[in-house]
């Protein structure tokens, strides 16, 4: 493999799609791109494999993409669709024989001590195992895993600050109503920028899609995939109304960089 390979592993939001017990058009379409798990990213190169987020999804993605090896976690903050997964970094540990690094600011931190709090203790006894990691914190410079360049990209998730992230010319940033211009500077020159944008209605902490619209023109990729996607959007009906170089993403899309 030349260069990178990013894989969208899951491209809805917090409750999936379809939503459960839910009859709308979209839970009920047999289109593939309206079936999403939880937003989780792919990042391969010849020898070193990273992902974006333990998703609820988690151990169900790894099986459907065939990952067998994992070279480090990256987190973009604590909310539970997006580290729901953590406990599955067991599997790795036992094959790889070594911690797993992960590397999250001191917020997402607390909160994975706080949702799996026997996995930094000394446990009580041991059975199954726990996830063994590295913690890596992230600060405001660039990570470097195995020659992959990460730039690091904060802007608020509602009141909280969480982290975009930035390869390349490509970005992943989900989980947004609201990025500051000295980050829209770090977005600039992008060949492709992955962006929040979660329904059509007003969310108190998440991109409706007119303000996606807004934030993606200000930012000007050479294209832009909407991904969070709730069920109230059903993938057609959006495609069809969209301006040039903006598009939805879906499950199992693939970009080269």
């Amino acid at each position: 493999m030349n260069g990178l390979k990013i894989t969208l592993l899951g491209t809805g939001t917090s409750s999936g799609v379809p939503l459960l017990a839910c009859d709308c058009t979209t839970c009920i379409s047999k289109d593939t791109r309206d079936k999403r798990l939880r937003c989780s990213v792919l990042i391969e190169s010849k020898d070193t494999t990273i992902v974006i987020d333990t998703s609820s999804d988690f151990r169900q993605q790894m099986l459907l993409y065939n990952v067998k090896k994992i070279d480090a976690v990256i987190y973009t903050h604590h909310h539970f669709d997006h580290i729901g997964g953590f406990d599955d970094i067991r599997a790795y540990n036992y094959i790889q024989q070594k911690p797993m690094p992960i590397y999250l600011n001191k917020t997402t931190c607390d909160g994975l001590k706080r949702t799996f709090t026997y996995a930094f203790e000394i446990p009580d006894q041991i059975g199954g195992g726990v996830p063994l990691i590295e913690i890596n914190y992230i600060n405001r410079d660039i990570i470097n895993i195995n020659g992959i360049e990460v730039m690091p990209i904060p802007y608020m998730h509602g009141n909280l600050e969480v982290l975009g992230f930035r390869i390349g010319n490509f970005a992943y940033c989900t989980d947004t109503n609201f990025i500051p211009n000295d980050s829209i500077k770090k977005l600039q020159g992008l060949d492709t920028l992955i962006l929040d944008a979660l329904r059509y209605q007003k969310h108190p902490t998440h991109f409706t899609v007119d303000q996606a619209l807004e934030c993606a023109l200000k930012i000007n990729a050479k294209q832009t995939y909407f991904t969070h996607i709730a069920h109230q959007i059903k993938h057609s009906e959006l495609e069809a109304k969209l301006p040039k170089n903006i598009y939805i993403a879906y499950d199992g899309i693939e970009f080269l960089i």
